[in-house]
């Protein structure tokens, strides 16, 4: 298959629903999605949707990855701490646009596949951890970006852990079908803005590890 040609034509409908900041598409562009996927799927990689990889689990649909990818703002030499690695392309995305990565998840196996193909890519901005996400990675704080990429509650001490003048970006349960993107900028020690956008749809963040 041509993935680069496939590629194009996938940041090309993302640039079409209206993803402007071309240093997200720039990432997209680079970043091999089918590397992050099962090989069998791999005739699905750059279409725009979710795919699954295992244990229940999905790699985010190319738009909503884009999306809060944008929303978080990130500059090159950016602190980011990502609750919830997943595959490791979201991980992948901040990377290659010059963050240095702190990416937690749960799921011990797909912690596993995760940093076996972060490490094959030579992704040496990226540091992957097993560990319950709620909670951060304390022991790195304080973090210029977060990013949640699995819907439930903002999460006290993952604020905690966030610069003033950080950002953070998760979906949020709405109380109905689906989450709504929170933006959350933290002003000071206990004062944040948070701008909310349209309805989304994640795994739930769940506590602790297995």
């Amino acid at each position: 298959m041509d993935f680069e040609t496939l590629r194009q034509n996938l940041i090309s409908i993302i640039r079409s629903k209206g993803i402007s900041d071309e240093r997200v598409l720039e990432a997209m562009r680079k970043v091999e999605r089918h590397k992050f996927i099962p090989r069998s799927l791999w005739d699905e990689a750059y279409e725009d949707y979710p795919v699954p990889i295992g244990e229940g689990q999905t790699i985010s649909q190319p738009y909503t990855v884009a999306f809060m990818t944008e929303l978080l703002d990130v500059e090159p030499g950016n602190k980011v701490l990502e609750v919830g690695t997943g595959s490791g392309y979201q991980a992948a995305i901040l990377a290659q646009m010059g963050a240095e990565v702190y990416t937690v998840e749960r799921i011990h196996s797909l912690y596993e596949k995760a940093k076996k193909v972060l490490q094959e890519l030579g992704y040496e901005n990226i540091k992957v951890f097993y560990a319950d996400g709620t909670q951060g990675l304390p022991e790195f704080a304080p973090y210029d970006r977060i990013i949640v990429t699995a819907s439930g509650q903002l999460q006290q001490p993952l604020i905690d852990q966030l610069k003033v003048g950080g950002v953070l970006v998760a979906p949020v349960d709405d109380g109905g079908w689906g989450s709504t993107m929170v933006r959350l900028t933290k002003v000071g020690d206990k004062d944040y803005i948070t701008e909310r956008y349209g309805g989304f749809s994640f795994v739930p963040l769940v506590k602790g590890t297995r």
